[in-house]
């Protein structure tokens, strides 16, 4: 008899009360050329999953099984694989798979790929006790990182690291981040180990909490002003109409980077008073390999506060229920 396992897939897209995600039972995936099977320890639960769930990511194949942030084990190697032998501990993100041969990825910008393919959305994820993966897109793991606090790196802080670098804040400015989440009170600390001084604005009272005793300076509602003009922000939270909030608390020459997948319509600008004297909108577009073995080496050398909420395997449908309604402090992470 062919050995399954078990997993959780999006069989219908819909409001996340409507139950999308349901239980299953597939056979164990075989590892092919480059790939190597991984058995799950943690997958961290990411808005991503949320949006995929919920049909506002468009889903790429039916009954996908959502998840990107896993850290697991190799189990077993596909006939082209090398890099990782049965045992290591490996880390499975976002990014999947590029094609490496188009002009983006040959200029190092492999996040725009046209050919890119994605973790828990083109393939199926950690929202399962197996998975296969790339073994050119995973990344080594030392077995000291618990595995509990590790799994939210892999996706909140590699995109919470990249969007730092497309807001680009000045040395020792001023950061307003928007939006207070598992990718949010990661780069909170990074902005601050570099000297940045950090106002966070988000509607969750306890996510005001959290910032404050992570040592932002402070913690207002989402669309409160900050204390004082921003040299940059970013924009977290899905919610296009803090777009012209947060343009409007920038200084002259500010840029706002928008951190999502998925953002709400944005309301029209007002020219003058939104982007006028320099001011910067932009987006974040994934993440290469080279920011997540960036900011996996910056967490190594800058111990960051991980905030978890952790939820077992078979409560993967709560654990989203309680994301969509702002009930996880810092990251939600399954355990199988």
């Amino acid at each position: 008899m062919e050995p399954t396992t078990d997993a959780w897939a999006v069989t219908r897209p819909g409001p996340i009360e409507t139950g999308p995600l349901e239980r299953v039972v597939r056979p164990v995936p075989r590892p092919r050329g480059h790939e190597v099977e991984i058995e799950v320890l943690a997958c961290a639960v990411c808005r991503t999953d949320l949006h995929l769930a919920e049909g506002d990511l468009a889903p790429r194949r039916p009954g996908t099984v959502p998840g990107h942030e896993v850290v697991g084990r190799v189990v077993s190697q596909g006939p082209d694989a090398e890099l990782y032998a049965p045992g290591d501990r490996v880390g499975v993100a976002w990014l999947a798979s590029t094609c490496g041969v188009c002009a983006y990825c040959r200029r190092g910008d492999e996040n725009l790929c046209p050919y890119s393919t994605y973790t828990g959305w083109d393939r199926d994820g950690g929202f399962a006790r197996r998975l296969t993966a790339d073994e050119r897109y995973v990344h080594p793991l030392p077995e000291t990182l618990p595995v509990t606090t590790t799994a939210p790196l892999l996706c909140a802080g590699v995109i919470g690291y990249r969007a730092l670098q497309r807001a680009e804040p000045p040395e020792r400015g001023v950061l307003g981040l928007y939006g207070f989440g598992a990718s949010a009170h990661l780069t909170a600390q990074v902005a601050l180990a570099r000297g940045a001084t950090v106002h966070v604005m988000t509607r969750s009272r306890e996510a005001r909490e959290l910032a404050l005793e992570l040592g932002c300076h402070s913690a207002t509602g989402a669309y409160d002003p900050p204390p004082e003009p921003l040299s940059s922000a970013i924009l977290f939270a899905p919610v296009g109409d803090l777009v012209p909030t947060a343009l409007r608390a920038l200084d002259r020459g500010g840029t706002l980077a928008v951190a999502g997948i998925h953002l709400t319509d944005i309301p029209s600008l007002d020219y003058r008073k939104d982007l006028f004297q320099e001011r910067s909108l932009r987006s974040v577009t994934a993440n290469t390999r080279k920011d997540a073995r960036a900011f996996l080496d910056f967490a190594a050398e800058h111990p960051l506060t991980v905030t978890v909420t952790t939820y077992p395997f078979d409560a993967a449908d709560r654990a989203l229920a309680d994301l969509a309604a702002d009930r996880v402090r810092g990251a939600a992470v399954l355990l199988p």
